[in-house]
């Protein structure tokens, strides 16, 4: 895609610090860093999300997930990493070609702090089972 900020960092018009790169996918550092290795990894085909991403693109791009994950993890010994997409504007996308970030942690106080605001009293497990029906019922379509 033309105006992509990550299809141009994959065919070199912007430049990268690329740490991976195969037919399928390509892994750069983040330019706006969480933390020391913070890496993302995108299909080099254009996908704007994880709704529009092939099972095949998928498996490509999750088969080299461990790999990056642990060459993070043997350069920088992090106490651990977060693994994160965000799906559609609302979900904070800001680039709107599939990206994975790998954010390496090194203590509890370094600065990310995901969110989680959960609302267990509003999902009992009668509603639960009315959920996963739902899901169950639209799996492969």
């Amino acid at each position: 895609m033309a105006d992509c900020l990550f299809c141009k960092i994959i065919d070199g018009t912007i430049p990268s610090k690329k740490v991976y790169e195969d037919e399928f996918v390509f892994a750069f550092m983040d330019v706006s860093p969480l933390s020391k290795g913070h890496t993302l990894l995108v299909p080099k085909e254009h996908v704007a999300n994880v709704f529009d991403m092939s099972s095949e693109t998928a498996a490509k791009l999750f088969s080299v997930a461990p790999q990056i994950a642990n060459a993070i993890k043997d350069a920088f010994e992090p106490a651990g990493m977060n693994l994160l997409n965000n799906n559609g504007a609302v979900a904070n996308q800001s680039v709107f070609h599939f990206h994975l970030h790998f954010i390496p942690r090194y203590d509890e106080n370094d600065g990310y702090r995901p969110i989680w605001n959960t609302k267990e009293s509003e999902f009992t497990s009668e509603v639960l089972d009315e959920l996963s029906a739902k899901i169950i019922a639209n799996l492969n379509k």
